[in-house]
């Protein structure tokens, strides 16, 4: 058994081990581009995060308004019409599956643990309340990939003062 095994921990070792340089690689590389410094001035939001919306977004002109970000990454309701019936259900879930949970971990940060005082965190806590920490998380997602384009295009650090709308 131990013939089996011992080469199997053995790669399982070296497999680790090279996951950690890539980790301390993508972070070395998330704090020397500038766009991925001006993302994570955002509570809640990591070297990964910022790297995988930036190259998802690729260039912030790509989209005309920072509120179709939203949609493209499938953030926003699906909507059902025929005849007089019109109603939303639930999110639409199109574009990058990957982006769209880190998004969600981070508005759960923004909802837990977050320790910033911000006009996004605390309109965020009033809508918990209000529909509830799943539903929040999802619209508070949304709200980051328009505040994180809007900041793309602008090359403006994260302003937890700013109003919430968008």
């Amino acid at each position: 058994l131990a013939s089996i095994v011992l080469p199997m921990l053995e790669a399982w070792r070296g497999i680790r081990i090279r996951a950690a340089e890539l980790g301390r690689q993508l972070v070395r590389d998330a704090r020397q581009s500038q766009a991925c410094r001006i993302l994570m001035s955002i509570p809640g939001i990591g070297a990964i995060t910022a790297t995988a919306f930036t190259t998802a977004i690729e260039r912030p002109d790509n989209f005309k308004k920072s509120r179709s970000v939203g949609a493209w990454i499938g953030l926003t309701t699906r909507r059902y019409q025929s005849g007089e019936v019109d109603y939303g259900g639930h999110i639409s879930r199109r574009g990058d599956n990957h982006l769209r949970g880190l998004l969600y971990e981070a508005a759960a940060v923004i909802l837990t643990r977050s320790s910033t005082d911000s006009t996004l965190r605390t309109w965020s806590l009033k809508l918990r309340e209000r529909i509830g920490f799943k539903r929040a998380a999802v619209a508070v997602a949304r709200k980051l990939a328009v505040i994180m384009h809007t900041m793309l295009k602008t090359g403006e650090l994260f302003n937890p003062n700013a109003g919430a709308t968008a």
